[in-house]
């Protein structure tokens, strides 16, 4: 049987990043998602010293629509998560699938080592971006 390929999170990850403040709207958030056909966005650290954040589809569907609030009157800061689980990009997608797991998420930041956020790493990355490796292994 052949050794299985070791397959770097940053081979799979969504490589388009879009980053936002979060004191905008989340009616100004659906915008950009919609004009860059994002399902997620990283909210930028306002220092140094800050963490990143995450706004995804459905904190919006969650925390405004579920509760009837009005998307021009929530900010992302409101609603979005933070600080939040971030892998490396060469992390091993099984380690990667692995953390999601623990932590019941779907979606991180993929930050680089000097703290730049430089993909997005989902289940769908992990699952269907990844089947051309797997496959080189049968």
């Amino acid at each position: 049987m052949a050794e299985r390929r070791w397959v770097a999170v940053s081979e799979v990850m969504h490589k388009d990043v879009t980053e936002i403040d979060g004191n905008i709207t989340v009616l100004e958030a659906l915008r950009i998602m919609h004009d860059v056909e994002a399902t997620s966005l990283i909210v930028k650290r306002r220092h140094e010293k800050d963490e990143y954040g995450m706004l995804l589809f459905s904190d919006i569907a969650k925390h405004v629509i579920g509760k009837d609030r009005a998307p021009d009157r929530v900010n992302v800061y409101e609603i979005m998560a933070k600080p939040v689980v971030w892998v490396r990009p060469e992390m091993d997608i099984r380690y990667c699938a692995r953390l999601f797991e623990k932590f019941g998420i779907g979606h991180a930041p993929v930050i680089d080592g000097n703290h730049k956020v430089v993909g997005i790493i989902s289940y769908y990355g992990i699952a269907l971006k990844s089947l051309p490796f797997l496959e080189d292994d049968r």
